[in-house]
């Protein structure tokens, strides 16, 4: 019996085509795979970037209400010194207001109905000790510089907005060599600051040093206190705004 073996092969141009097909189906699906990852991965990338704007955004809340707090504490600083101020040129006034009348042998108000004021030496004894700070080293040269040069406003007001320049810029830009660095020579300088009592004992108390044989004033990177120059800036401002500035220390010394 003869038995027909011939089985009919697939032709060639049919496998290449299937291989095509496969390939395809193969790329179409890394593709879409990709495509899935990069979008997940995009997701993940805009909820980190939601996050972080959150994140800067309440940063930047505290930090203003840190800053709004503080300008705060330092408006009623100012005010309670104000009032203080206001109160003890008050009490000199009347103070000698009644050495006068004794002096002139005037009759003296009822005292059962108002009683005597205290004494200046009285109310020297009475206040508490405290310790001296940088910051009361501060004001006391600040208050000596106003006082030295009272009679001539502008030269002061200029010294004080010159040195907040200054204490402002290392505080804002510590990095910043040049703003560390004061040529003690330079005319403008010494016509502002300089030449003037305690300008330059107030620029050392905020930090800055005498360097290179007393030709500059070079405030050194690794002491720069951003709080303390703050204190400073703030009380420049004060000495800037305030009109009593200074003034309860004098009447305290006499």
């Amino acid at each position: 019996v003869v038995i027909n073996l011939d089985v009919e092969s697939p032709q060639p141009n049919d496998i290449t085509e299937a291989i095509k097909l496969k390939e395809q189906e193969l790329r179409d699906r890394v593709c879409m795979k990709n495509r899935d990852e990069e979008k997940k991965l995009e997701r993940e990338r805009e909820k980190e970037r939601i996050r972080a704007g959150k994140a800067l955004l309440e940063a930047k809340r505290i930090a203003e209400e840190n800053e709004r707090k503080r300008l705060l504490a330092l408006r009623k600083a100012e005010e309670e010194e104000e009032k203080r101020a206001r109160e003890k040129v008050l009490k000199k006034l009347d103070l000698d207001k009644l050495e006068r009348k004794q002096a002139l042998g005037l009759p003296l108000e009822n005292r059962a109905a108002k009683p005597p004021l205290p004494s200046i030496q009285e109310e020297k004894s009475s206040l508490p000790v405290k310790s001296i700070t940088k910051a009361d080293h501060m004001r006391e040269c600040l208050r000596s510089l106003k006082l030295a040069y009272k009679d001539d406003n502008a030269k002061v007001k200029k010294a004080f907005q010159t040195l907040l320049i200054y204490v402002g810029n290392v505080a804002r830009s510590p990095d910043e060599e040049k703003f560390r660095k004061i040529r003690l020579s330079n005319p403008k300088f010494q016509e502002r600051v300089g030449s003037l009592k305690g300008g330059i004992k107030f620029l050392e108390l905020c930090g800055f040093e005498r360097s290179e044989g007393d030709e500059f004033l070079v405030f050194p990177r690794d002491k720069v206190d951003v709080q303390s120059l703050n204190t400073a800036g703030s009380m420049l401002k004060s000495a800037l705004t305030n009109p009593y500035f200074g003034l309860l220390e004098k009447m305290k010394e006499d």
